[in-house]
C-alpha cells in the first residue's frame, strides 16, 4: 500500500510537526502508512521581512494573508506531491468536514494538501482560483488553520488500513450510519453504586448487539437531534 501524504502549508510549522509525532499519527508515520510534510509559507515571501499578511482592501480590522506567498508555496508543493493531490483551504467559511468526507478522502485519494489560514483571513483569490475547495471543522472560529489541519489529518489517517489496530472498528464508530457510538464500559463492574448494564456481561452476543444499537440510537436522539433526524430520514422515519 503506497504511503498517504499530507502536505501542510502554514506560517507556524512547529504547531503541526510536533503534534503529529505522538500517539496514532506518530505510529502511522513510523510504519510508513502516512507521511506529513510541513511547509513554511514565510519561506516563499518575496521581501526581506518575509511578510505574509497585509491590511485588507476596503478597510476593516485585522490583517489578511497575502495571495502571492501562498500561491508560490502551493506551486512548490505540487511539484513535490504531484498534480493529482487535491488542495483544501481550512476556513470557517468552508464545507463542513464530516466522517463521510474523511472516509471518501481515505478511500479515493493518495494524498492531501492543506492550506492553513491565520490572522483575519486569507485573500479570497486563494479559495476562488488556487485550491479545490474549503473545509470547515466546526461552527466556531479558531485563531488559525493548524488545529483544523490536525483534525483532518487524524480523521483521515485512522481510516487507512493499518493505522487502527482493529480496522473493522472504524466502521462502528460515531457518525457512521448517522449515529453516535454506543456507550462503553470496563472494570470494575460496580463503581460507587453505578453498575455496568447486566446485558453486557451476559455472554449473549445477539442481545449485546441489540442493546448497543438501541443505546446508540437513544444517545444520538438525546445529544444530536440533528443527526437523529438524518438517521430517521434514511430509515424511512422508523425508530428501531
Amino acid at each position: 500500500m503506497p504511503t498517504f501524504t499530507f502536505d501542510v502549508l502554514t506560517i507556524f510549522p512547529d504547531m503541526v510537526s510536533h503534534a503529529v509525532r505522538y500517539s496514532l499519527l506518530g505510529k502511522a508515520i513510523e510504519s510508513g502508512i502516512i507521511e506529513v510534510r510541513v511547509h513554511n509559507i514565510r519561506d516563499f515571501a518575496s521581501d526581506k521581512h518575509k511578510s505574509v499578511d497585509d491590511e485588507p482592501y476596503g478597510g476593516g480590522p485585522g490583517m489578511v494573508m497575502m495571495v502571492a506567498p501562498i500561491v508560490s508555496c502551493l506551486r512548490h508543493v505540487r511539484k513535490v506531491a504531484g498534480e493529482g493531490n487535491k488542495a483544501y483551504l481550512l476556513s470557517a467559511s468552508g464545507k463542513p468536514f464530516s466522517q463521510r468526507m474523511a472516509r471518501e478522502i481515505a478511500q479515493n485519494e493518495k494524498g492531501l494538501i492543506l492550506v492553513c489560514g491565520h490572522y483575519e483571513g486569507v485573500d479570497e483569490r486563494i479559495a476562488q482560483h488556487y485550491v479545490d475547495g474549503e473545509i470547515c471543522v466546526g461552527d466556531y472560529v479558531l485563531g488559525g488553520g493548524e488545529v483544523a489541519a490536525l483534525v483532518v489529518i487524524e480523521a483521515v489517517s485512522r481510516l487507512l488500513p493499518g493505522v487502527v489496530g482493529n480496522y473493522a472498528s472504524t466502521h462502528r464508530e460515531s457518525f457512521e450510519d448517522d449515529l453516535l457510538d454506543y456507550p462503553q464500559y470496563t472494570r470494575p463492574r460496580v463503581f460507587e453504586g453505578h453498575a455496568v448494564p447486566d446485558v453486557l456481561i451476559s455472554g449473549n452476543h445477539a442481545e449485546i448487539e441489540r442493546f448497543r444499537r438501541q443505546m446508540a440510537i437513544e444517545k444520538t436522539k438525546r445529544n444530536r437531534p440533528d443527526l437523529y433526524q438524518k438517521f430517521l430520514g434514511r430509515k424511512g422515519g422508523l425508530d428501531e
